[in-house]
C-alpha cells in the first residue's frame, strides 16, 4: 500500500495516515470524479478502513450514505461488496448452504459459501445497506463479527473463520435502530441495543449545503443550465422547501439529492421543467399534499404545476 494525500483526494487534511492499495481488483467500485465528500462523515469512514473499526452511517434517504462508503473504497482501491437488506435476505444467503451437483457422473452434496464467508476470507469491505431493515434472526449472525478481533463460526462446515486482515464491516441505516418513529420508513425494524453498542463509530450524514448541491447538479448534468443559468439554484431551493415542509409535517415526502438528479435528467430528456418535475416527484405525493407541492413550485418557478 502507498500513502495518499487526503487534501488532494478528498479535499481536506486527515488527522491520521491513509493508504491505498496499488493494484485494483474486480470488486473495487468505479470512481465518480464529481463526488463530494462530507468531511466529518468521510473521516469516520476512513477510520473504519484504517483502524478496522465497525462504522454505521445513519441519515435520511437520498443523502448518499452507501455511495459515500463506496466512493472512499474506490479511491483506496479497496474491494467492496454492498448487500441490500430486505425481508428476503436469509441466514442461508449470508452464511451459505449445501447444494446438489453432478461430479464425475455422480450426484454429490457440496457446501456453497455465502456472502459473509466470501468477504471474510477475501478481505473485502462489506457494506450492509438498509441495516435497520434486517430481520432479527439474521442480525444475530453478525453479532460476533462486530467485536474487535471477532471471528465467525461457520457451523455448517464445523469451522471457525478468522477474518482476513483487510476485511472491514460497514452499515447504513435511515433510523438509529429504534424503529420508524416518523412513519416514512416502513419496514424499519427495532435493532437489539446490545448489537447497536458494538458499532465502534456512528456517523450522521445529512443533506448538503445548497451551494454544494448546486455544484453537484451542474457537474453531473452539464447541459442543465443551457437555457437557464439559475435552473440548478431554483431546483435546490425547491428541494429545500420540501425538506422544510417535511420537518413541519406538511409533507410526508421530500426531494432528496437522488430525486434532484432524476429531475435534472428528465429535464434534459423532455426539455420541460414542469413535466420533468411531475415525473420525478409530483406524481409520488398524495392527492392532499399535491396542493402544498404546487404552492411551493409556484413560489420558486412562478408557474402553475397543474
Amino acid at each position: 500500500m502507498k500513502k495518499i494525500n487526503c487534501l488532494e483526494v478528498f479535499g481536506f487534511e486527515c488527522d491520521f495516515e491513509v493508504s491505498t492499495f496499488e493494484e485494483k481488483s474486480t470488486f473495487v467500485p468505479k470512481i465518480d470524479q464529481n463526488y463530494f465528500f462530507d468531511e466529518v462523515t468521510t473521516k469516520a469512514i476512513l477510520a473504519g478502513f484504517v483502524f478496522n473499526q465497525r462504522v454505521l452511517v445513519q441519515g435520511m434517504h437520498g443523502t448518499g450514505k452507501s455511495t459515500h462508503i463506496e466512493q472512499i473504497a474506490a479511491r483506496l482501491n479497496w474491494p467492496c461488496l454492498r448487500v441490500n437488506f430486505d425481508s428476503q435476505i436469509t441466514r442461508l444467503d449470508l452464511v451459505g448452504k449445501d447444494i446438489i451437483k453432478i461430479k464425475d457422473g455422480k450426484q454429490i452434496t457440496e457446501f456453497k459459501e455465502g456472502i459473509l464467508p466470501f468477504a471474510i476470507n477475501n478481505g473485502l469491505a462489506l457494506v450492509f445497506d438498509e441495516y435497520d431493515a434486517i430481520r432479527s434472526d439474521v442480525a444475530f449472525i453478525i453479532q460476533r463479527l462486530l467485536e474487535e478481533e471477532g471471528k465467525f463460526a461457520l457451523l455448517e462446515e464445523n469451522e471457525v473463520l478468522t477474518p482476513h486482515k483487510n476485511f472491514r464491516l460497514f452499515a447504513t441505516s435511515n433510523t438509529l435502530g429504534d424503529g420508524d418513529d416518523m412513519g416514512i420508513y416502513h419496514g424499519a425494524n427495532l435493532i437489539n441495543q446490545a448489537q447497536m453498542d458494538r458499532w465502534n463509530i456512528l456517523a450522521n450524514l445529512n443533506y448538503l449545503e445548497p451551494e454544494r448541491e448546486i455544484i453537484i447538479l451542474q457537474k453531473k448534468l452539464p447541459n442543465l443550465a443551457k437555457n437557464d443559468k439559475n435552473l440548478a439554484k431554483n431546483m435546490v431551493q425547491m428541494a429545500n422547501f420540501t425538506r422544510e415542509a417535511f420537518k413541519n409535517n406538511d409533507l410526508t415526502s421530500l426531494i432528496s439529492m437522488r430525486t434532484l438528479l432524476s429531475w435534472g435528467k428528465n429535464i434534459e430528456i423532455f426539455n420541460n421543467i414542469r413535466q420533468a418535475f411531475k415525473l420525478s416527484f409530483y406524481n409520488k405525493v398524495s392527492h392532499d399534499e399535491k396542493i402544498v407541492v404546487s404552492e411551493l413550485f409556484q413560489r420558486v418557478f412562478g408557474d402553475d404545476i397543474a
